[in-house]
């Protein structure tokens, strides 16, 4: 069989299952993921069938992108669409037969031939081997490509047709130059052709003359999507390094998941993994391959020369692709060999594999001898280096080993200090390995699992944290396994599960530890808000009783704030303001005071420090390649800027979020990102979409254990239904935030609370007025004061929607009036056009047009485009003639997503590849896969016409 053809084996999984029958099940079939705008562009090839537009589109892409999986795809769809197909699928074994891929592709339409010119029939049934030449001349080839092209057009005078042609590199001579031939005269006919072939192989007739389509690596998101859908899906640090190895491929993907499932022992452990450094998590520990990958990305390497295959072994085992870090390798043109069977690439001073799974076919094939043999070559090379000199080191030990372990210890400290908290907490782990006394390896595995922790993945840290309980019986090092335990459970849904192990370790270690036992309350802050049950809060206020009372209370703040948000807020925010002016310098224990500090300041409405706060820690995260940001950090700064009307950067924010949170298993942001984004998508009109989103997003999820969750999905949905005019279910949904009780009581303490006025709003344009009015007094009732500016502005609002007549204009005043309300901008939009509208109501025309200006602004700066219309509206009521705004910049740059966005901009202004992808934590490779997408958005072919293209927009916000 080809490597084509288990190309699409695998594809099963996203395409469909069987080969003729390619109407069958399309409409349930699975979605191809990560595939949008292929089959996007895919859809519009079939429709020029019998429309407009190129009749011809090459799709190309490496080995395992899903190439077949999207031929099958289209194959399907044009099927379905009343298309004929005729397919043709390359063969190595046929690679010498003229005119094999002519046969395969005709064989459904010979029919027709009969119907021939006589010159033509004679001349095709003698190529294709029908008809013996009998002596006579042989065919001649334009008369063959004309028959051919006959037959296809006649085929397609009866239906429309799509010729779908997969693994074209493989294709005999003859049968290439027969399609192009009719490639190039498809123009106004009802003839579709879609030709796949791998990117390095495209057929010299197809490689110029053609639209072509890449097949990229997915993104982050969707591979971690990928993942998710296999039977067993890769948990902890094993989906980090299967996410890294596979690199996008979606075959890899799935391979070595499966490989995985299969035999979850034969993962390689940290002794077998390249060199670390701070700026290199690329260098991960190399998963075994499957058949099906090594016949795919190093199906020659056996058949290398020895010396060949050790200097790849070399390379492979140093990590990084500067040739001057590959020692004793002699003679350049060692290389030659693997160069010529496309396994790396060797110029500029650097050698660079094909893919990060040549790096793991190279290690797989060598024998624990000869990787041994090959960390000891670089060791004794590296003695200048002492970082890598120790991984080197480790990789070659047989056992415990002190001084070593000691090494790699030194070199954690020095990666935590540069930022670098994933390598921190690989060396951290495989330090404590090689460490004799248990004791000590209990507490380097604990400094791994908090370098683990900052770095994001919160599964390496569940599982980290799970080695200690067995190394030790010092209950302060038990204490501290299970905060590192709470908090891998505490960034998923599982609330209960984390606060079952923060809970009894604060409790014990309140008297003797009460440092340990304030951080342990902090962390089970977190799942205690998103749980939103009181018995949780109880237990977080009874233990923090007993903790002695610190000198100035800014160990508490993060805890205080998330559990009783109301209670105190002017002592909150003196101690807030104090921990954020005592920050310490040192980055070691400067992120963890931006995270708590900065969540601490969102929970207060403090937004604009919040952002502030929450900036600096997604910076700290970033300067280092390694630490990989947190999702938690990601997700919260999201919020605040939705909050504070920054919503591009909302969107950016959440979408990092996600993917981030897709890789690291880590549910709650998984799920409350694209609720975040659904959110946006409803403020901003798309009504459909967000409710696709959010259905998507909690789909198989029980969300009335996480209210936090629950509320602000209730809330998306209550937006996307206002945005299309459906009050009645907007009020439904907004009353759902709020118990149905003779005396109603917010469903989440805190997260209900902010949507009051929306629900005043909805009440008063659904007629349940009165119900709101009883929810709106029961919260009054039990609310403390002082109120943050934000909150006191939402229940004016309230208020006033839901007053007599002559008792609403002094709450309209407050919740319009005060200055500080203009950090939140939606929010006194709504309630300025709502003043407006019932001072307009009541003939005060004059005074209601500056409000109506005002939230029209607004609205338009946002792109809120149902309440723009709704306050154009007004304002043409009032009497004020809008002149239409200029959408010619932003027409450019309409179909681009915020990150689509963000890239061109940054290469506009000339930055490469590799440092747009250290700015916004993506691969080079992941960089030049947007702009291959945004280059034709723009309608330009390169990079030096971006700035041109971009230039009339506004500054980013």
């Amino acid at each position: 069989m080809s490597s084509g053809g288990r190309e699409r084996d695998f594809m099963d999984f996203g395409g469909i299952s069987g080969f003729d029958d390619f109407g069958a099940g399309q409409a349930d079939a699975p979605a191809l993921l990560g595939r949008e705008r292929e089959l996007s562009r895919i859809a519009r090839l079939i429709d020029a069938a019998d429309g407009d537009g190129p009749r011809v589109l090459v799709l190309t892409g490496e080995p395992g992108a899903g190439k077949s999986a999207l031929v099958d795809r289209a194959a399907a769809q044009a099927a379905g669409r009343g298309r004929r197909v005729l397919r043709v699928r390359g063969c190595e074994g046929e690679q010498d037969l003229g005119f094999a891929g002519v046969d395969q592709l005709l064989r459904p339409a010979l029919g027709g031939v009969d119907r021939l010119p006589a010159h033509q029939r004679v001349a095709l049934r003698q190529a294709l081997g029908v008809e013996p030449a009998d002596g006579a001349a042989a065919p001649d080839p334009l008369t063959i490509r004309a028959a051919v092209l006959a037959l296809l057009l006649d085929a397609a005078a009866q239906q429309p047709l799509l010729i779908a042609v997969d693994d074209a590199q493989w294709l005999d001579v003859c049968s290439l130059d027969v399609l192009a031939f009719a490639a190039r005269r498809l123009d106004g006919q009802p003839v579709v052709l879609l030709l796949a072939a791998r990117e390095a192989a495209v057929p010299a007739r197809f490689d110029r003359d053609f639209p072509h389509l890449t097949a990229g690596p997915l993104d982050r998101a969707a591979a971690g999507r990928l993942l998710d859908a296999q039977p067993q899906p890769p948990k902890g640090r094993i989906r980090s390094r299967i996410l890294a190895q596979a690199a996008g491929n979606p075959l890899a993907l799935i391979e070595l998941t499966r490989a995985f499932a299969r035999d979850p022992g034969n993962a390689p452990a940290a002794a077998d993994a390249p060199p670390m450094t701070d700026r290199d998590l690329g260098a991960a520990d190399a998963l075994p391959l499957t058949a099906r990958l090594e016949n795919l990305f190093a199906a020659d390497l056996p058949a290398l020369p020895a010396a060949t295959r050790r200097a790849l072994l070399l390379a492979a085992a140093a990590g990084t692709a500067r040739l001057s870090d590959v020692p004793d390798i002699g003679d350049p043109e060692i290389w030659a060999p693997a160069e010529q069977a496309g396994l790396v690439r060797v110029e500029g001073g650097q050698v660079r594999l094909r893919h990060p799974l040549v790096r793991s076919a190279v290690q797989q094939a060598a024998t624990f001898a000869e990787r041994r043999a090959a960390h000891l070559t670089l060791a004794a090379a590296l003695a200048h280096e002492p970082d890598r000199r120790a991984w080197h080191l480790a990789a070659a030990a047989l056992g415990p080993d002190a001084e070593i372990a000691d090494a790699l210890a030194e070199s954690a400290r020095r990666f935590r200090h540069r930022g670098g908290h994933a390598a921190a907490a690989t060396a951290l782990e495989r330090a404590a390995d090689l460490t004799p006394d248990p004791d000590e390896r209990a507490r380097r595995l604990l400094a791994a699992a908090e370098s683990a922790m900052y770095a994001g993945h919160p599964q390496w840290v569940g599982e980290i944290a799970g080695r200690v309980t067995t190394l030790t019986d010092d209950p302060q090092l038990l204490a501290e396994a299970s905060l590192r335990a709470g908090w891998s459970l505490a960034v998923t849904l599982r609330h209960d599960d984390a606060l079952a192990f923060l809970i009894p370790a604060a409790e014990a270690m309140a008297r003797p530890a009460p440092a340990l036992a304030l951080s342990v309350l902090a962390t089970a802050a977190t799942p205690a808000y998103n749980s939103g049950d009181p018995r949780h809060r109880h237990d977080i206020q009874r233990i923090d009783g007993l903790v002695a009372p610190q000198p100035d209370g800014t160990d508490r703040v993060w805890t205080q704030a998330a559990t009783h948000p109301f209670t105190d807020r002017p002592q909150l925010l003196k101690h807030l303001t104090a921990a954020v002016d005592t920050l310490p310098d040192d980055s070691e224990r400067t992120l963890p005071g931006l995270v708590t500090l900065g969540g601490a300041a969102w929970i207060l409405d403090e937004t604009e420090q919040a952002v502030r706060l929450l900036g600096r820690a997604r910076d700290h995260l970033r300067s280092a390649a390694t630490a990989g940001a947190n999702c938690t950090v990601a997700q919260a700064l999201a919020l605040a800027h939705f909050e504070s009307g920054s919503w591009d950067a909302a969107q950016t924010a959440a979408e990092e979020a996600f993917w981030m949170a897709t890789e690291a298993g880590a549910d709650n942001v998984a799920v409350g990102s694209p609720i975040l984004q659904a959110t946006l998508l409803a403020a901003r009109g798309d009504h459909s979409g967000a409710r696709a989103l959010v259905a998507d997003a909690v789909h198989g999820r029980d969300l009335r254990t996480s209210r936090s969750l629950y509320v602000r999905r209730r809330h998306a949905l209550a937006l996307a239904a206002t945005a299309e005019g459906d009050h009645e279910t907007a009020y439904g949904q907004l009353r759902a935030t709020f118990t149905d009780e003779a005396r109603p009581a917010p469903v989440h303490y805190h997260a209900s609370l902010y949507h009051l006025a929306d629900l005043a709003a909805a009440a008063v344009r659904a007629g349940r007025t009165d119900d709101a009015r009883a929810v709106l007094d029961a919260v009054q009732r039990t609310l403390e004061r002082p109120r943050s500016a934000r909150l006191a502005a939402l229940v004016h609002r309230a208020s006033a929607l839901l007053s007599e007549p002559e008792d609403a204009e002094p709450h309209f005043r407050a919740a319009t009036e005060d200055p500080a309300t203009a950090r939140w901008p939606f929010e006194l939009a709504l309630a300025r056009l709502d003043f407006a509208e019932w001072l307009r109501r009541r003939r005060r025309t004059a005074e209601a047009r500056p409000h109506l200006t005002a939230a029209h602004d607004t609205f338009v700066r946002l792109d809120a485009r149902p309440w723009t219309e709704r306050a154009a509206a007004e304002l043409r009521a009032a009497g004020v003639s809008l002149t239409p705004v200029d959408a010619g910049a932003d027409a450019v740059v309409a179909d681009l997503t915020p990150q689509e966005l963000q890239i061109a901009r940054l290469a506009a202004e000339g930055l490469t590849n590799r440092d747009i992808g250290a700015r916004l934590y993506l691969s080079p490779r992941t960089v030049g896969y947007h702009l291959h997408k945004i280059f034709p958005k723009l309608g330009v072919t390169g990079r030096a016409q971006l700035r041109d293209a971009l230039s009339g927009l506004p500054d980013p916000d």
